[in-house]
């Protein structure tokens, strides 16, 4: 095994489509199945850059908006010396949202440009799979803690969504769509089987770069 990398496997979807859980479940069956596998989410808040996001999101704090989203993505480029040594290491990483979420918040909000939103993470780890957790807005709303964050209410969620769309019509990206309104075991089961493939094609192709 020798020489070949980790796939780098990114989950997206509105809020409480139930990423946290498919990511963590995700890297638990990888690693029983043989795999080293282990699990990032952004954003990482125990930097001192994330620790700020995390208390904007949870509205203890106003950021220009501008500001606010380069922020989010200086979060992701810290980590990145970490992703490419992991990978490099044969470890698979799947990561609890990425640069998709960032643009797609961002450009709901508004006179914010999708182009403008996509530069600062343009270069970053290009994922080898992104799974997008499909959920009915109504749905998300109705589950646990909806609302308690930043951003989480239906009209907002519903610009962001119309925007994962946008960025879904992009060839270059290999998204795959999960209907997420089954039972946990059942769409981990399909993101599993999704995963398995993709981390076999993963060791045949260099890593690269997000948008490039």
């Amino acid at each position: 095994m020798a020489g070949r990398r980790g796939a780098l496997i990114v989950l997206e979807g509105v809020d409480r489509a139930g990423k946290s859980t498919q990511s963590r479940k995700l890297v638990e069956a990888l690693r029983a199945a043989g795999h080293c596998a282990e699990l990032l989410r952004f954003p990482e808040r125990s930097t001192e850059i994330g620790k700020l996001l995390s208390s904007y999101l949870e509205k203890k704090r106003e950021v220009e908006d501008h500001s606010v989203h380069l922020l989010f993505s200086a979060n992701r480029w810290e980590q990145v010396p970490l992703i490419k040594e992991k990978l490099g290491q044969g470890v698979t990483l799947v990561v609890d949202r990425y640069a998709f979420s960032g643009v797609a918040f961002t450009s709901a909000k508004e006179n914010f440009h999708l182009d403008w939103c996509k530069q600062p993470d343009v270069g970053l780890p290009k994922p080898d799979l992104v799974v997008f957790l499909q959920l009915q807005l109504a749905v998300a709303a109705a589950r646990g803690e909806f609302g308690r964050e930043r951003y989480e209410n239906r009209a907002f969620q519903e610009r962001v969504l119309q925007r994962f769309h946008q960025l879904m019509r992009d060839p270059a990206l290999n998204w795959k769509v999960v209907d997420a309104s089954r039972s946990i075991e059942d769409v981990h089961e399909e993101i599993r089987v999704l995963s398995e493939d993709i981390i076999w094609t993963a060791t045949q192709q260099p890593l690269g770069e997000l948008w490039k």
